[in-house]
């Protein structure tokens, strides 16, 4: 087997959502063949949790995405509070889009601010599936809501976000090499 290199990360940039398609056997090649140590800086990119990467890299070779994401999944539901501390630990606050400063910047400041307060973590939330001209309002519209959960119930809110988070962000790194982040609150993609 070839072994074909992963390209690059780029930072994070919040960009529009495209769906992925399925990895040309090449990509999902390089991706099952890959030195463990660079696929697990690569996973690490996805979700930083170092035993959901390692979990990961040691179960390839995957013969296909859906076989990937579903080993995603499960690692993700297998992370213990310690774990998902350590993940979250990892986010940040991704970029709000282009003309979205102002004053739905100050009621975000103050939105994250409360989350963080209450909860001890960065909010996360995943946007795949919604337009980038509404990410703001969903932003901000989730942070409100979560806000009332009692700290067990955001626990496992958080944690089932940071599992899409996760699996949208593999999804694009093994389909195209990229893990343009489509997350709020967190440099999520």
């Amino acid at each position: 087997m070839t072994s074909h290199r992963l390209p690059p990360l780029p930072g994070q940039v919040a960009l529009p959502v495209q769906k992925s398609a399925e990895p040309s056997p090449a990509r999902l090649d390089g991706f099952n063949g890959a030195p463990a140590e660079e696929i697990i800086r690569a996973l690490l990119t996805c979700c930083r949790s170092p035993r959901w990467a390692h979990r990961l890299a040691a179960h390839r070779p995957y013969p296909d995405l859906a076989a990937l994401l579903a080993a995603s999944d499960e690692a993700a539901y297998d992370l213990t509070p310690a774990d998902l501390a350590e993940a979250l630990a990892g986010e940040s606050l991704a970029p709000l889009p282009d003309g979205a400063y102002s004053a739905a910047h100050t009621a975000l400041g103050a939105a994250h601010a409360a989350y963080e307060s209450k909860f001890g973590h960065v909010f996360v939330i995943c946007l795949d599936d919604v337009p980038p001209g509404e990410a703001l309002d969903q932003v901000l519209g989730g942070i409100r809501s979560r806000l009332t959960n009692d700290p067990e119930e955001e626990r496992v809110t958080t944690a089932e976000e940071l599992r899409r988070l996760a699996r949208g962000r593999l999804s694009r790194l093994v389909t195209d090499g990229t893990r343009t982040p489509r997350t709020a609150g967190t440099g999520c993609p």
